[in-house]
């Protein structure tokens, strides 16, 4: 392997400023990297081959001449398959959308090409980014860059597999109930869940729209601050965008002292249910924060109780709206039915073939929760609970300035050992789901090994909305204590992808 694929973007991004490495020659050893293991981890639904290495020539073409570009101008960038891309099909990991070319970009996506960052292609997510683990993909599951077979987490496994396993060095997901957040934590890498609304949504195919976010993908803090500052920003084309900076992320995660700064344990996610590998590391970290002049307090909040009950009933009510576009008849696919079908049998046969269980699943239970008589018996209780869940958050961030929990209850599962069993998938999101239900920026950064079986886990922090920066701040500064007390890198004790491979039995 390269070792150029193993550096981290901010150390690719020197060497392509100083002229070192062209833009052409680090894609093309990605791209590479892609070819050679793509085809068992599978990261990427699509790779841009010619088109991207077409935008490195064209960085490299500029930074010769002289002309200004764009700090990351020239370092690849992996993009999840929910966002919308003129020059790549966007099937957002369903059968329904297999081949579709949009005629547009994503906002986001236009950010990465006005800053010169070659697109190496579309990565793997359950299907409409619904699910935990990838298995629910329309395009089989990703695999986990640590162990093939287990899961590299969901939606977004696709993203969190390729920058784990050196697939590319950074890359964008979306997070509706923790989709960048807990891939982050089983496959080693940091993933950021930005304030609703500091990132434009224009173009991301909409899952639930009062809970999705873009956010980044990356090895460590500083990699995804620098990511958050390209594609954050208003955007009149999403009428739920922000209309104010944030600031610059890239400067907070710069200040690496906690000293004074109140740190709130929430009660609820700790303790009971969560792996003793995870809770172990999870207190070892919480030492070094206070050993490093932070203060630790713990808080309670407890309509977290009713989270994961209120999340799947907002979720599918919203996915069942959304989804209703897939009618067969403005794109995507069509089946027609024997005989002289009608528009409506047309369009079941179309939704019946192009839809997965999962999201059947959901249509049908989100369709149940608005329909006439249950509305307020379940929609609108949910959305009471989640007023609850602002509450709680807003009480307990008087209290510290920034919350903390593991990112997730236990490492990576096997692939294929939960998929029958929605619930026990569904119990994964409940340290990530109370952040979107609340709107407020998360962050999941890795936190080593669990003593039990040497896979990743993470540790989550929360900020009050539009506070970005402080997580940014808090997480950098752990990351330094942890690699400057454990004494290595997280993605350094990762099994080389290549050996994996060459060994089979996954």
């Amino acid at each position: 392997m390269s070792d150029l694929v193993k550096k981290n973007a901010s150390e690719l991004v020197s060497l392509l400023q100083s002229r070192e490495i062209s833009s052409v020659e680090l894609t093309t050893e990605f791209l590479n990297r892609i070819n050679a293991t793509n085809g068992v981890v599978n990261s990427y639904l699509h790779v841009n081959d010619e088109t991207a290495l077409l935008a490195a020539a064209t960085v490299d073409g500029s930074r010769a001449a002289g002309k200004p570009l764009h700090p990351l101008a020239g370092l690849p960038i992996a993009v999840k398959d929910n966002l919308t891309t003129t020059d790549a099909p966007t099937t957002s990991g369903s059968k329904i959308l297999e081949g579709w070319v949009p005629p547009y970009d994503a906002t986001v996506v236009s950010k990465l090409r006005a800053a010169g960052m070659p697109i190496l292609g579309k990565t793997n997510l359950d299907e409409f980014a619904m699910g935990s683990s990838t298995e629910f993909s329309a395009f089989g599951p990703s695999r986990n860059p640590w162990a093939l077979d287990r899961i590299p987490g969901g939606s977004g496994g696709g993203s969190s597999s390729a920058v784990a396993g050196y697939l590319a060095p950074i890359a964008l997901g979306s997070d509706t109930g923790g989709s960048i957040r807990f891939p982050a934590s089983v496959t080693g890498t940091v993933g950021i869940k930005p304030t609703y609304g500091a990132v434009s949504r224009y173009g991301l195919i909409a899952l639930a729209s009062s809970l999705d976010q873009v956010g980044p993908v990356s090895r460590n803090v500083l990699d995804a601050a620098l990511l958050q500052d390209v594609i954050a920003g208003h955007d009149p084309h999403d009428s739920t965008s922000l209309p104010e900076s944030l600031g610059s992320m890239a400067e907070a995660a710069k200040k690496l002292d906690v000293k004074g700064m109140r740190i709130g344990v929430i009660k609820e996610l700790t303790g009971a249910g969560f792996q003793t590998g995870v809770s172990e590391r999870f207190n070892q970290s919480l030492q070094l924060l206070a050993d490093a002049g932070a203060e630790i307090v713990e808080v309670s909040c407890p309509s977290f109780e009713y989270a994961i009950a209120a999340y799947y009933l907002i979720l599918p009510a919203e996915a069942s709206s959304n989804l209703a576009k897939f009618d067969s008849v403005r794109f995507g696919m069509r089946v027609a039915p024997e005989g002289n079908p009608t528009i409506e049998r047309v369009m079941a046969a179309t939704r019946e073939a192009g839809f997965g269980p999962e999201v059947k699943r959901r249509i049908i239970l989100g369709t149940y929760a608005l329909s006439s008589g249950y509305y307020d018996a379940y929609y609108g209780s949910a959305q009471k609970v989640r007023t609850l869940i602002q509450r709680d958050f807003a009480a307990a961030f008087e209290k510290a300035d920034v919350l903390v929990s593991p990112t997730a209850p236990t490492t990576a599962f096997k692939l294929g050992e939960k998929v029958e069993d929605p619930l026990a998938m569904y119990l994964n999101d409940i340290a990530t789901i109370p952040a979107n239900l609340a709107g407020i920026p998360g962050i999941s950064i890795p936190n080593g090994v669990a003593s039990e079986d040497g896979l990743p886990v993470g540790i989550q922090f929360l900020a009050p909305a539009r506070e970005d920066a402080r997580l940014y701040h808090v997480g950098a500064a752990l990351e330094a204590m942890q690699d400057s007390a454990w004494g290595y890198n997280m993605m350094s004790q990762a099994p080389d992808l290549h050996d994996l491979i060459a060994k089979g039995g996954f």
